[in-house]
């Protein structure tokens, strides 16, 4: 029972394999996407590298940049074993197809040689009306007549038969020694980046051993990054509370206004009622707004331990690092108000971006071309990332009202 099982599978494959050809095209299609996106990423995080040790003595840094790549390379590498298992199986289901039509042709060439052996034994006319002659009835002659008559026929309809097959068993076979050479192709990547895997990891280990040499040195830049980091989360709190208490007042002194009968009283020019319609707009584009940047994720949200010394807890993280080329240019993820734009240690310029109830910040660059006060566009360059402590990367929060969320939640998938 459980043989025949396989062979029940293989053969609802071929029935079902030339049903949804649109189909398989869409798979191999996503596929070959997933592993360009991958190539591209470990492409730019290999370009990180480069800069940050041309830049920095920063070996955490690498090591974080690394270990992004490693595990880039290992999906790419799953990715590479689903793609050779893929054409695998598309392999052995061409192969009974072909194997099929084998056997078909041979069956069919054996009726038509014993079809040409008796038109030649009968190609004497004499031999026909012998033939017909020795019939037991009139019967069996009107039928010995009809056999003799139709041989001709027959033999070339067999005959296109046979040639109609042959060509289609000379076009699976083609296609099987194609698919063939896909596997090969794919094999050869595949070992590649396996020793480009190896290579990462090699680095790592490296990087590692370098790092626990002097846990002193790290521990003062540990305790450096935290004070910037604190710092950071500090003023961005402020600002957040700050307009949302801006925000309340407005509307306070408007339903003031609107008791009292005065439609102007408590108007002001700085500050602005919290857009109630935008945060829902902002809300319900949840995993779907772009990404601010084209670049890896480096360093992802909340809190985690450090890398070698696994007793110590890096600062949190409240948003996402995504590494950059230099100069890389920062957009907007939606529609939304500049709020602020401020210098911070370790973070160049932040530009604070307020979505009615919703807040995203764009930490990092080096060029802004936006001013307090502008109403932005979903898309629009904000600035340019800037090479900071030897690291190309921007950081990227979103907040909501004053609780930071995981960027990635809210980020449509690569």
């Amino acid at each position: 029972m459980n043989r025949s099982l396989p062979h029940f599978l293989l053969a609802l494959a071929l029935l079902l394999l030339p049903v949804f050809p649109g189909a398989r095209a869409q798979d191999t299609a996503k596929q070959e996407s997933r592993r360009a996106a991958l190539q591209k990423e470990i492409a730019q995080l290999e370009q990180q590298i480069k800069e940050n040790a041309a830049r920095s003595n920063s070996a955490l840094g690498e090591l974080t940049l690394v270990r992004s790549q490693i595990a880039a390379h290992r999906n790419l590498v799953e990715e590479s074993e689903r793609e050779i298992a893929r054409i695998s199986d598309t392999i052995a289901v061409r192969q009974v197809a072909a194997d099929r039509l084998q056997e078909r042709l041979g069956t069919m060439e054996t009726y038509y040689h014993r079809l040409v052996r008796n038109a030649y034994k009968n190609r004497d006319a004499r031999v026909w009306y012998s033939y017909l002659f020795s019939s037991r009835d009139l019967g069996q002659a009107t039928r010995r007549y009809v056999y003799l008559r139709d041989l001709s026929g027959e033999m070339n309809t067999q005959a296109r038969k046979l040639k109609a097959l042959r060509a289609e068993l000379g076009e699976e076979l083609v296609r099987l020694a194609a698919l063939r050479s896909e596997a090969e192709a794919v094999k050869a990547e595949h070992e590649q980046e396996i020793k480009g895997l190896r290579k990462a990891e090699i680095r790592s280990d490296q990087l590692v051993a370098d790092l626990k040499k002097d846990k002193t040195i790290y521990q003062r830049q540990l305790n450096a990054k935290r004070k910037q980091v604190e710092a950071l989360n500090r003023e961005i709190e402020r600002i957040i509370a700050q307009a949302l208490e801006e925000a309340r007042r407005k509307e306070q002194a408007a339903a003031d206004a609107k008791k009292n009968g005065n439609k102007n009283a408590g108007t002001t020019t700085q500050t602005k009622p919290v857009d109630v319609k935008l945060a829902g707009e902002f809300a319900a584009n949840k995993g779907k707004l772009p990404w601010p940047a084209d670049g890896p994720v480096v360093e992802r949200f909340g809190k985690h331990n450090h890398p070698v010394y696994t007793t110590l807890v890096m600062p949190a993280n409240n948003g996402v690092n995504i590494g950059l080329t230099r100069d890389a240019e920062v957009r907007a993820v939606f529609d939304g108000e500049v709020k602020r734009i401020i210098v911070m240690p370790g973070y160049g310029r932040c530009v604070l971006v307020q979505h009615g109830t919703y807040f995203t910040f764009y930490c990092k660059l080096g060029e802004v071309q936006v001013k307090s006060g502008d109403d932005v566009k979903t898309g629009q360059v904000l600035g340019r990332i800037d090479t900071i402590d030897g690291q190309t990367q921007l950081h990227f929060e979103v907040w909501k009202e004053k609780e930071p969320e995981n960027p990635e939640l809210w980020l449509r998938k690569k």
